[in-house]
């Protein structure tokens, strides 16, 4: 094992190597040396304990390992850091993050940009002082990417989004949890995703698919979201003014937004002040003549449903509720794009109608109205299948 203030280098003529670097004196620069030297096949292994950073670090070597010894071991902690930028900024292609932790980085914890076949398992991204404005948008955040796989990770305090992926393809979101952030999970302008077997609990809004205008990568669709817990998605919205999560209602669990063939099924979902699951059209100016503002092709059935609507925040909800009772259905849909638009629901719980069909109308002059649940089930969509050699990564 290396010294504290070591780096190590462990090789042989015809094999790849391990670089070994311990926490101590000038942590930033040996970690950084290790992650511009290693070569394809390396592993740059983190030793136990408490790496004092102040600038972020950045790997563009393909297929390299970067191991530490736990997401409670290894922790790369930022709070001096005096940029504004990520903690870890990935760049390459097959590159494997795992067992370690970020804490505090000022900008997001974990980057990857144009990484294909980039794999998140078992890491921890973190701003331990709790919900701020002030915390880095996203914690772990792929973008621009083909076969990403997100595993067995925990976000908490994002003031965007904990879990984000955009503008990929062949996504898989699993074995995680996100809370207290303001989007638990986001999958934005990706196509092929499955998000299971997470838990989403305390953030503004549990799991989001979006779609977005004006971005090289549109027309979102093929989502899957099932056997997933999201509840008590109850933490009061953080985002600075300004970013589109900003207007997420408290209290959301699901919510999909001008997506396409979204499917969410098989969830236990509950506690959720707003709604268990919304879907909605995209309602904010927008020039892009290439995009589509309305949800459609969504899916919802064989969900669990508790509690949900008695506390809504969105503008006029309070209106509607005590139109209704007092309370919001589980389900609603904003009513963009009529009854070609109007989404499957087959699970046991009442089912609204805002009756906004058109974009510009303000909640304010919603006219709600049950819908009658469907008996039929849509043509499921095919599970993704990643290549064999990111599986083997997290055996």
């Amino acid at each position: 094992m290396a010294s504290v203030a070591a780096l190590a280098t462990i090789s042989s003529p015809l094999a790849a190597k391990t670089i070994v670097v311990a926490p101590g004196p000038d942590a930033q620069s040996r970690l950084q040396e290790a992650l511009i030297t290693a070569e394809p096949g390396d592993v740059v292994e983190l030793g136990s304990g408490r790496y004092q950073l102040t600038d972020g670090l950045s790997l563009d070597v393909p297929k390299v390992t970067v191991r530490g010894q736990g997401s409670g071991q290894t922790i790369l902690d930022f709070t001096g850091q005096l940029g504004a930028g990520e903690g870890l900024l990935v760049t390459s292609d097959d590159v494997v993050l795992r067992d370690f932790a970020v804490e505090n980085s000022k900008g997001d914890g974990i980057k990857s940009k144009g990484a294909d076949r980039i794999v998140y398992y078992q890491l921890r991204v973190e701003w331990t002082g709790g919900p701020k404005e002030t915390n880095g948008a996203y914690g772990i955040y792929p973008v621009e990417s083909r076969d990403v796989l997100v595993d067995s990770v925990l976000v908490r305090g994002a003031s965007d989004a904990g879990i984000y992926v955009g503008q990929s393809r062949n996504i898989i979101v699993r074995n995680s949890v996100a809370m207290e952030n303001v989007a638990g999970i986001e999958i934005e302008n990706s196509y092929d995703a499955d998000v299971y077997d997470n838990l989403a609990t305390r953030n503004t809004g549990g799991i989001l698919v979006f779609d977005l205008p004006n971005l090289p990568q549109m027309g979102g669709r093929n989502v899957r979201i099932f056997e997933n817990v999201v509840v008590d998605n109850s933490t009061p919205n953080f985002a600075p003014k300004g970013n589109i999560v900003a207007n997420v209602p408290t209290g959301t669990g699901v919510m999909v937004m001008a997506n396409r063939n979204v499917h969410v099924f098989d969830n236990m979902l509950g506690q959720n002040g707003t709604a268990n699951v919304m879907v909605v059209g995209y309602r904010y100016p927008q020039q892009d003549p290439n995009y589509d503002p309305i949800a459609k092709g969504v899916a919802i059935w064989g969900n669990q449903h508790d509690k949900a609507g008695y506390d809504p925040k969105f503008p006029g909800s309070a209106q509607i509720a005590a139109a209704l009772g007092g309370s919001l259905p589980p389900i609603f849909w904003d009513g963009a794009g009529g009854d070609a638009a109007k989404p499957m629901v087959a699970d046991a719980v009442p089912v609204l109608s805002l009756g906004l069909a058109d974009l510009a109308a303000s909640p304010e002059s919603a006219q709600p109205a049950m819908l009658a649940a469907s008996s039929d089930l849509p043509t499921e969509l095919p599970r993704i299948v990643l290549p064999e050699s990111m599986e083997a990564a997290v055996r």
